[in-house]
């Protein structure tokens, strides 16, 4: 078979998925089974692997899965947790208080707060979380979701305290490519390099905000306000990339977005108390009876709902400083505690006698940690046990969710990825696309890597899933092209972040949290402008770290 047929082939289930999700608008639930099937079809007719490789690839990515949702579950607990103690009206209140500006509040709520949430949680939530909070303060449903939506950028690489990089970029490597000693080495400079990337192009993405939020839904005569706040929305971009991009060189990948946000936070709301680089002039939304009614959506946020006035933003907050506190000694080698942890490991060595391994460490993943802040938030806001209980089942409602789709998508991509363990001597499915892109492949690689990332976002909506899905064809055109690894695996998660913003299953969430379900075309259109934005200036500073 040729190399054009293979690659060919091997792009099929992402044609497949293309299709399907983009072009036929079908819901992920129903597509990502078909494309299951298809790559597993291939394997076995086409790579002619062996039946128990694929059911053993499949249990790996299965245990992939249960990582993957045991953090969803651990981070909507506490999200939920939060909001039946009245913590997300406590943070409402506390955020008008800071500025009535609407740009300011695009900044503090949707840049640094979403940042914040992207962080501890991940997997779309911040978007869910935001938007609501932004309609709260009279922000039309479109202009909300279109924050929300933008938000899933810079922060979100390092997302769900590393879950993208830790998960996505590390097991996307095949044990081949990389032994493992030299994969921790390998997974540090990809964080450091994504960071740098990511704090370049991500300082002016609250400006863009602004802008993309003025543009759409103000007045003519408000343009020129877009350049008033100028200073202080690259102030504020700053405030979160710097410390960013060093807890990302010095700490890893758990924590940039975390405490970048935090950090952020502190710095900003400063400067708007002392009014630091504030224009002397305010914007807001025209009044309401003028919106159009593409705007608004059908689901009203209660501007009134009375929340416990003891509550305040520091002790809202306070359950996610307790996860950061917990991952920062658990994630201390010298500490010696998560080595601790990872002794309880789940594991099955060798499925079914392949060469196809699976392991878990429950313990050690950021589910606990945001499972037991849920818990000390329970204790701190005096919870009771009905509104536990709600909270109880509004995460597990919501993750289940995510599972149906997760456990298709991963397994597939597993399949895909362990398609080199067959019996007619090809070479794996990615390694395919690999060597083929790497045969026609120009000197502009590193521009087009991160539209390859945002692609796999896109259609799978998930950037640690795109990362799982590309790493190992990102390592091998760079290997092949004779560029860095660690430079095209960078690119790949900054794309890979940026596609989120465009990513089907995070507008139709976020979308149907302030009811504006049927409009996710216009969405796209909207969102577009900044992922594309964000794509070409990354691909640009790509191609002029290999000079």
């Amino acid at each position: 078979m040729t190399l054009f047929m293979q690659a060919i082939l091997a792009f099929c289930p992402i044609f497949i998925a293309m299709v399907l999700l983009i072009g036929l608008r079908v819901p992920a639930r129903y597509a990502m089974p078909v494309v299951l099937i298809v790559t597993a079809g291939i394997g076995i007719f086409i790579w002619e692997m062996d039946v128990l490789v694929i059911v053993a690839s499949a249990i790996q990515g299965l245990f992939i899965t249960v990582d993957v949702l045991y953090i969803i579950v651990g981070a909507l607990l506490l999200l939920s947790v939060l909001k039946y103690s009245g913590g997300l009206e406590a943070i409402r209140y506390h955020f008008t208080l800071i500025s009535s500006d609407k740009r300011v509040q695009i900044v503090i709520i949707g840049w640094l707060f979403g940042s914040f949430m992207e962080g501890a949680s991940g997997f779309g939530t911040p978007a869910a979380v935001i938007a609501p909070l932004l309609v709260a303060l009279r922000f039309p449903a479109m202009a909300a979701v279109l924050v929300g939506l933008m938000v899933q950028s810079t922060a979100v690489t390092f997302g769900a305290i590393g879950t993208p990089i830790l998960i996505g970029v590390n097991n996307g490597l095949a044990a081949d490519s990389i032994d493992a000693a030299e994969k921790l080495l390998f997974i540090q400079e990809v964080t450091a390099q994504a960071s740098i990337i990511h704090g370049i192009v991500g300082t002016f993405i609250p400006w863009f905000m602004m802008v993309m939020v003025i543009l759409s839904f103000g007045k003519k005569s408000d343009r020129k306000k877009c350049i008033t706040i100028a200073p202080f929305a690259i102030f504020s971009g700053l405030a979160f990339t710097i410390p960013y991009m060093l807890t990302a060189i010095f700490f890893g990948p758990e924590f940039p977005s975390l405490l970048g946000a935090m950090v952020g936070l502190i710095l900003v709301v400063v400067a708007v108390k002392y009014k630091f680089l504030l224009p002397k002039d305010t914007w807001d939304f025209p009044e309401k009876d003028n919106w159009p009614e593409s705007w608004s959506g059908n689901i009203q946020v209660d501007e009134n709902k009375s929340f416990d006035t003891s509550i305040g933003l520091f002790k809202t907050l306070l359950p996610y400083l307790l996860v950061s506190v917990l991952l920062v000694i658990t994630r201390r080698e010298e500490w010696g505690i998560g080595d601790l942890l990872k002794k309880f490991n789940i594991s099955w060595p060798f499925i079914f006698g392949t060469d196809i391994s699976a392991n878990s460490t429950p313990l050690y993943l950021p589910g606990t940690m945001l499972i037991l802040a849920a818990l000390f938030a329970v204790f701190l806001y005096k919870m009771p046990n009905k509104n536990f209980n709600k909270a109880f089942k509004e995460a597990l409602h919501t993750s289940f969710k995510a599972a149906f789709v997760l456990m298709f998508t991963i397994p597939m991509v597993r399949i895909y990825i362990n398609s080199g363990i067959n019996n007619s001597d090809l070479m794996s499915m990615p390694v395919a696309l690999a060597e083929w892109t790497a045969s026609k492949a120009t000197s502009i690689w590193p521009l087009v890597s991160p539209f390859i990332g945002a692609l796999g976002a896109f259609i799978a909506g998930s950037n640690t899933v795109s990362n799982l899905m590309f790493t190992e064809f990102q390592y091998n055109v760079a290997s092949k092209l004779g560029y860095s690894e660690v430079l095209i695996v960078s690119l790949q998660a900054v794309g890979a972040a940026a596609g989120n913003m465009v990513a089907i299953h995070n507008i139709v969430a976020v979308s149907a949290v302030v009811g504006l379900m049927n409009k996710e075309g216009m969405l796209i259109r909207k969102a577009i402008i900044p992922t594309l934005y964000y794509l070409l200036f990354a691909g640009i500073l790509g191609m002029i770290l290999t000079l």
